[in-house]
């Protein structure tokens, strides 16, 4: 993210968080840290904020009240009066402490920092930052002594790596604020957005862009073999469509987007009975028309797969017209794929 000059680092907390599962302790600190070098300062906002993409939006929830979401209630003290910071800055790191129980969690520094002049939507706003940093790097430093030199190695934090953080934005508070992450999480370890956060998706475009996309994937890679008999080529074919649907169209309409990308009667039906039952097991709200996000596609589009592999000999890329592939087998078993091509580029 590139963030503009006049934001302004108000306050800055820093405590260590052990391991709970581990019996590692946390470390309070004693006060705010000093904020009086323009460069350290500048070095901080580098590490804290450039990490953050503002494209995928989330919000704080709790099953009951929201006001029960820890995390949300210790921020909106912050909110209310940046003296309490210091204060809820402790109760994040005991929060955090309480979630750091799998045994994969490293421990690590907790950062809870206070923004001002933060641009987002075109508003000018106040945000909670808070930031953790599990990673050490070792660094040489060369120093020079009268004629000689001497090299050490000192460990330390690479600000271009931030593990972990989330940016608070004081809006929509009624609704859980508007927050976004950074996370570089296992499958092991994923308590960050879960557990500590407690996060789910803002109702936006970019989330329906992205659910409707993975609802699309998912159908075409899992169920549409089960229902109908088609090869692989055919089933890039369709997530060629499918995709192309989402990059040459600014809104989003169902029925207009089925009858485009599967275009059989038999299909059509099959894809929505399969797309009504994964929006319910997955807790997933969606409209029949949206518009759509560009930022959403272009992540998307990285995972939509093009590549037909063929044992461990050939990869084809297919991009559309299944016309001009055509599959096959052999008297003696072998299978094969025969491609047309108009000219060789």
């Amino acid at each position: 993210m590139e963030y503009n000059q006049n934001v302004r680092l108000q306050q800055l907390a820093v405590h260590k968080t052990g391991n709970k599962s581990l019996e590692e302790d946390i470390l309070f600190s004693e006060s705010t840290i000093e904020l009086e070098d323009e460069s350290t300062v500048q070095l901080l906002l580098k590490y804290f904020l450039t990490p953050f993409s503002l494209t995928e939006a989330f919000c704080f929830f709790h099953e009951s009240e929201l006001e029960l979401n820890e995390t949300y209630s210790f921020v909106s003290k912050i909110f209310a009066d940046k003296e309490n910071l210091f204060e809820q800055s402790r109760n994040l790191a005991k929060h955090l402490y309480q979630c750091s129980d799998h045994p994969k969690i490293k421990g690590g520094e907790l950062y809870v920092a206070l923004f001002e002049e933060m641009m987002l939507d075109g508003q000018v706003l106040k945000a909670v930052g808070i930031f953790k940093s599990e990673s050490k790097d070792t660094f040489m430093k060369v120093e020079q002594a009268a004629d000689s030199f001497s090299i050490y190695g000192e460990e330390g934090i690479n600000i271009k790596k931030l593990d972990k953080g989330c940016l608070i934005y004081e809006t929509n508070e009624e609704n859980g604020y508007k927050v976004y992450v950074v996370d570089t999480k296992s499958a092991e370890t994923q308590y960050w957005k879960n557990d500590f956060l407690k996060l789910t998706p803002v109702s936006d475009n970019y989330h329906h862009t992205k659910d409707f996309l993975n609802i699309t994937k998912n159908y075409v890679t899992k169920q549409l073999a089960e229902d109908f008999e088609v090869n692989k080529s055919e089933q890039i074919e369709m997530l060629n469509r499918s995709m192309q649907y989402f990059k040459k169209h600014e809104n989003f309409v169902k029925e207009e987007f089925e009858e485009e990308v599967f275009q059989d009667p038999g299909v059509i039906k099959s894809f929505q009975k399969f797309d009504n039952v994964y929006r319910e097991d997955h807790a997933i709200e969606l409209e029949d028309s949206f518009e759509i996000s560009p930022e959403a596609v272009k992540k998307q589009a990285r995972v939509f797969k093009s590549v037909l592999k063929l044992d461990k000999n050939f990869h084809i890329y297919i991009h559309g017209n299944k016309n001009m592939i055509e599959q096959g087998v052999e008297k003696d078993g072998r299978k094969y794929y025969k491609i047309y091509f108009e000219k060789e580029l």
